[in-house]
């Protein structure tokens, strides 16, 4: 039996762990007791990491739909298709006519691929990843105020953290090792842990203080902590002096944010915020820790900015297990943003505006104007498709149909599709969309690297061969490329494509194959000599000073009414990923969290005669699902949580799609709805 090192495919922790391979299947999953991050444990998704791969519904051959329906093709028919296509349709409408949306699952190489296809060989900056749905809020707040919108720290040094600020953060069912960590430090080392959090997680069991807010009120209770710790004069003087620009603005502004007016909007307990500020502000080693809880709303660069101010008043940024922790999500939602899978930025975030990086990527890919204008991201594109702005799309890795906000828009649009091509593993609801369908290889098919959510940039290894005549997705991209007569991509394995991107991308200049093994290197890496960055910023921010950026508290789009009186939230379970293409189909998974429910306080449920398990409908002005009811106190009066992995009951026909006017991320964490016994 074959066993192989490689890197997990679900979050953004990126453990370590050994397939077994056995007679051409996958027989088995167990952790790295070496890996930084696994150290010998996994969660249930990763020890079940294996089971979807082997599955008998895998795409096995392209598919074109021809009068409705699929039919089989041949690779080169396939390719040949969507190259004459794609052409045709950039000669007549211009290259912006076409759009590309790439993926948090596939690796580093491929997300590079698909940005240098869209760029190098169309001319389009049209290219994005699901990031626009999670953490471009981060990307663009962080990056305003520290100068890099990545972890700052690593995950080990949670271990020796003695105060954990966390909002917007499941964590043990979102990130389990990281959970556990936090966890451990608690029980172990009395570490003190502050939630900040509408709902009751698993966490909140050890929290030194837990202040449930009002969904969507974050910018003001951040401001309010940070009226109590300057009131107090807890804030680091000798910090801000020397390290960070425009205090004097953040104070004038948060002078109004009193522990009594943040209650009145948050419904946090004056005595809970003034407690919590203390808290974090006087303890040295403190991390602040968000996910998208955080960044999913129309204020999320608003919610990151805050943060960001609240860490630099306190002087907690730039030192071993103290800084500001967004947890990206995906296994690969990080790499896919350092390599240029983003509308507005080649890889290492060098920016399509600026005139020497579009020169610096001609000469690297013999190529000629490129296009200096910010592209579509996915939510414009998708809307895109519905008035021919957009007339021809090419997704690889990501299901719309599921994930992005306002469903019974996304169907419309999709069904106004000109030419759309998807490239996945499994016949996603996306997919059935498309004018031409394309095999792809999981991660236990194919070599090349995944970035985790501390900035680790670690290889996954070939372990089986793809079922059928599916191939890795680079060298998709490649055929699809050379079949439109750009000869710049042309590679004979991942590693070529490393070296490509060490050579233009500064943040990866060291990432070479062989210094990946075993366990991988921490960006910024910038030569063959460097040995990684376990944290950012240290002595000073990658931008210089820090810049503090005060914001306002703003009402969300669309708050609770008369007629639909629930605060609607969604978000993930610890058994189930994203879409459940790949969960769904793992029988260990499935059967722990099988059918869709919402969360309902007992009293509401009292109020509105609903019993538990019975089957309710959730109504918002975009739609309704059925689904069944869980009664608990997880969630506060007047509000409702719903997992959105259930195509059955898909959240996402509920949510609005109002997006942030900067990151232009939905709205996902606060919608109106009513809900009704059936």
């Amino acid at each position: 039996m074959k066993k192989i090192l490689t890197t997990c495919i679900y979050c953004g922790c990126g453990c370590g762990l050994y397939l077994n391979e056995d007679r051409g299947l996958l027989t088995g999953a167990y952790p790295s007791v070496k890996h930084p991050v696994s150290k010998g444990g996994l969660c249930v998704k990763g020890w079940n990491c294996h089971e979807f791969v082997n599955k008998m519904d895998r795409l096995t051959h392209p598919l074109i739909k021809e009068n409705g329906k699929f039919r089989k093709a041949t690779w080169s028919e396939a390719i040949e298709l969507i190259a004459k296509k794609f052409k045709a349709i950039s000669s007549e409408s211009g290259p912006d006519s076409l759009a590309f949306l790439s993926s948090a699952k596939t690796t580093n190489e491929e997300n590079y691929l698909m940005m240098k296809l869209a760029r190098a060989v169309f001319k389009t900056n049209n290219v994005d990843h699901c990031a626009r749905l999670c953490h471009a809020s981060t990307v663009a707040g962080l990056a305003a105020t520290f100068g890099s919108g990545a972890m700052t720290n690593s995950i080990n040094e949670f271990e020796e953290a003695d105060c954990f600020l966390i909002t917007g953060s499941d964590t043990t069912s979102q990130h389990p090792l990281i959970g556990s960590r936090i966890i451990n430090s608690v029980i172990d080392r009395g570490a003190k842990l502050l939630i900040v959090d509408p709902r009751k997680i698993e966490l909140s069991k050890y929290a030194t203080v837990h202040a449930q807010q009002k969904n969507g009120t974050d910018v003001a209770w951040i401001n309010g902590m940070m009226h109590v710790i300057i009131s107090e004069g807890l804030e680091d003087r000798a910090y801000i002096e020397e390290r960070t620009e425009g205090f004097e603005e953040l104070k004038e502004l948060v002078k109004d944010y009193t522990p009594e007016y943040v209650e009145q909007i948050t419904t946090i307990p004056k005595n809970k915020l003034i407690e919590a500020a203390r808290i974090y502000a006087t303890t040295k080693k403190a991390m602040l820790v968000y996910s998208m809880g955080i960044t999913q709303h129309t204020t999320g660069v608003d919610n990151v900015k805050s943060l960001a101010n609240l860490a630099m008043l306190t002087g907690h940024v730039g030192f071993l297990s103290t800084g500001v922790n967004p947890l990206r999500g995906q296994n690969n939602v990080q790499g896919a943003c350092d390599l240029g899978a983003l509308a507005n930025v080649y890889s290492g975030y060098q920016k399509v505006t600026d005139a020497d990086k579009r020169e610096k990527f001609e000469k690297a890919w013999g190529v000629e104007g490129l296009p200096g204008n910010i592209g579509l991201t996915v939510t414009e594109i998708i809307s895109a498709l519905a008035n021919k702005k957009v007339r021809g799309l090419y997704i690889v890795g990501e299901n719309p149909m599921i994930s992005d906000p306002d469903q019974n828009h996304v169907r419309e649009c999709l069904e106004k599709g000109e030419f759309i091509v998807v490239q996945d593993l499994f016949m996603t609801e996306t997919a059935c969309f498309a004018d031409v369908v394309l095999p792809g290889a999981s991660f236990a098919e194919k070599d090349g690297t995944f970035t985790n959510t501390e900035r680790r940039c670690e290889r996954i290894r070939k372990v089986i061969d793809p079922p059928g005549e599916a191939k890795a997705d680079w060298e998709i991209l490649c055929d699809v490329a050379r079949a439109c007569g750009y000869k710049g991509m042309d590679y004979k394995d991942p590693s070529g494509i490393m070296e490509e991107i060490r050579v233009v991308t500064p943040i990866y200049g060291g990432m070479k194959y062989d210094r990946l093994e075993p366990h991988g290197l921490q960006w910024p890496c910038l030569d063959e000599n460097h040995p990684g960055t376990p944290y950012l910023h240290k002595d000073k921010f990658a931008k210089g000073k820090g810049s503090f950026m005060p914001r306002p508290y703003k009402e969300p789009v669309e708050f609770p009414d008369e007629e639909f009186n629930f605060i609607l939230s969604t978000g993930r379970v610890y058994w189930h990923w994203h879409t459940r293409t790949l969960t769904g189909r793992t029988t260990t998974l499935e059967r722990e969290s099988p059918v869709p429910y919402v969360e309902i306080n007992s009293e509401d449920a009292k109020e509105l005669s609903i019993r538990n398990r019975a089957r309710v409908k959730v109504t918002s002005r975009r739609g309704s699902i059925e689904l069944v009811a869980d009664i608990s106190d997880k969630v506060v009066k007047g509000s409702c949580f719903i997992p959105f992995h259930f195509r059955e009951a898909a959240a996402n026909v509920l949510t609005i799609n109002a997006v942030d006017p900067i990151a232009k991320i939905p709205e996902y964490k606060v919608c109106a709805v009513k809900v009704e016994k059936l």
